[in-house]
């Protein structure tokens, strides 16, 4: 007997001529619309499967479209899937592509397409190795049906591959996605709401978007990354300032529409102001992360990672970095806290932040003086302070230390060389993960296989292992268990600091309506009236 599980829709054709035939009637009547936009960094990687950058997951939603889609609940949706089927025994699952489907190119979408989007991105994330790591055979029965079947039952399927946040498994042309994962693709043909203008784009300063008339949404309406992403302009321009001030007087100027994420010490200012609306749009929020090289000296020694993580007191980082507690909390769990998962074991390293602690166990290490180069990213507020609140830190506790100031898209290619430091390599950066991406063990972030995991490339067996049994697992009760036990060996490993949960809001003026609730800021939907 076979599990059918089918969405009820409204008539996709007649829903597509609607939305054609108003979009025909608008283009004559009316200036172009056009939503203008501070993006919260430069946009200078353009492979969403290739790096975790958030800009570059920003930029991906734009352009591409994926195969199912977290609603506002954290529940998988059909998006570019009509519907699907799964055998008894679970181990067979066949889904079926919504029709209308089309390219920028005007070529159609194809299973085919999808089966090879699916593999390039299973060699890049955290879930999806997971997933690959239980599927026997994926393929394209015709060109709108895709059959997986697993060798073992996998309770991730749709969470998998539906997942909201970096990497997320957007769906790429076959001719794209045979691009090596390791390397960046040079085509960005996709098949979402809006066509990226690549003739226009200029690193460090602007990225265009405009509507794709040929997208057909689905009929529902949106719920964070899914539902009906409708393009309500005709074209998003982003358009980057490094300065927070600048970018601030811009918006309150009416020269922009939406600043996705002022720094906390610009809200009184903001709130301030008649004609703009600052809010929280993320009440899961972010957890910050101090990620190390385990890879070259001198934090290629447990002992010295877990000594610098000893010094790492969540409250100095977050009063530094967001001022007012009302954007943050401390938070001693590497799985957010408020959320299923959340615990304490072994967080005893870092909970009280103790520099002489830290400086005694660093004197029982082998560390020698090695300079630590920490790259400071200076045009994001936040993991600027970071990097000086963690040099302060580590020069208290008797490390050697060199910060580096650069913009944060040279940090995000940076950090994917493996290189010694004097060839261009690192030994920390500072980053978060928005609470979603981070909720459970299958995060890349949580990995300990060194040749396919994070940045910072940690090597730890048994961590992997109890990763693989989550993915396994089919009660609360065993996921707890195998949460704490993937918290236990990233803290004993010394994986990374945790710096705690923080909330960052949005500016927007008053003009722009149809804000997506969500941890991922979306520009469907959204109009300027």
């Amino acid at each position: 007997m076979l599990k059918w599980f089918k969405l009820r829709t409204l008539s996709a054709i007649a829903f597509a001529l609607s939305v054609g035939l108003g979009g025909m009637a608008s283009t004559d009547a009316r200036a172009e619309s056009v939503l203008k936009v501070i993006p919260h960094a430069d946009l200078k990687n353009l492979d969403p499967i290739w790096t975790t950058a958030y800009i570059t997951r920003n930029h991906g939603y734009m352009i591409y479209d994926t195969l199912f889609a977290m609603d506002e609940s954290f529940t998988p949706q059909p998006q570019m899937v009509e519907d699907w089927t799964t055998s008894e025994d679970g181990l067979t699952w066949t889904f079926n592509l919504r029709a209308g489907l089309k390219w920028h190119d005007g070529a159609d979408v194809t299973a085919a397409d999808c089966v090879a989007s699916l593999e390039r991105w299973g060699k890049r994330d955290g879930m999806g190795q997971q997933l690959f790591g239980a599927i026997e055979s994926l393929t394209a029965e015709d060109a709108d049906t895709i059959v997986m079947k697993l060798s073992e039952p996998f309770g991730l399927v749709l969470e998998s591959i539906g997942k909201i946040s970096s990497n997320v498994p957007f769906m790429m042309p076959a001719r794209v996605a045979a691009t090596d994962a390791f390397e960046q693709i040079d085509d960005y043909t996709g098949s979402g709401p809006f066509v990226f203008q690549k003739d226009e784009w200029v690193p460090g300063s602007t990225v265009v978007y405009t509507k794709f008339d040929d997208y057909v949404p689905r009929a529902e309406p949106a719920s964070a990354a899914s539902g009906g992403k409708i393009a309500k302009v005709d074209k998003v321009i982003w358009t980057y300032f490094p300065d927070q001030t600048t970018a601030m007087n811009a918006l309150m100027a009416g020269e922009i529409d939406f600043f996705e994420q002022p720094s906390n010490d610009l809200m009184p200012i903001l709130d301030a102001n008649p004609d703009v609306t600052a809010e929280i749009n993320d009440p899961l929020g972010n957890i910050g992360f101090s990620r190390f090289n385990h890879l070259l000296p001198p934090f290629d020694d447990v002992d010295v990672r877990r000594a610098a993580i000893m010094a790492m007191k969540q409250e100095d980082y977050l009063a530094g970095a967001f001022g007012d507690q009302k954007f943050w909390k401390t938070c001693y769990s590497v799985f957010p806290c408020g959320t299923p998962l959340t615990n304490d074991v072994g967080s005893d390293l870092m909970r009280t932040g103790d520099i002489e602690a830290a400086k005694a166990a660093l004197a029982a290490t082998s560390y020698d003086g090695t300079p630590v180069v920490i790259m400071q990213p200076t045009d994001i507020p936040a993991l600027s302070a970071f990097s000086l609140i963690t040099a302060e830190k580590l020069r208290d506790i008797g490390m050697t230390v060199e910060v580096q100031a650069m913009d944060w898209s040279t940090l995000t290619s940076r950090r994917a060389l493996r290189d010694p430091v004097a060839d261009g390599g690192w030994n920390i950066f500072h980053t978060w993960w928005i609470g979603a991406d981070v909720i459970d063990p299958m995060a890349i972030a949580f990995s300990g296989n060194p040749d396919a995991g994070w940045f910072g490339w940690p090597t730890d067996a048994e961590l992997e292992t109890a990763r693989t049994a989550f993915a396994k697992a089919s009660t609360l009760d065993e996921k707890q268990k195998l949460g704490a036990k993937v918290q236990e060996r990233l803290w004993a490993i010394g994986a990374s600091g945790q710096l705690g949960q923080f909330f960052t809001p949005v500016a927007y003026r008053n003009n722009v309506e149809g804000l997506i609730k969500s941890p991922v800021q979306f520009f469907w939907n959204m109009s300027v009236e």
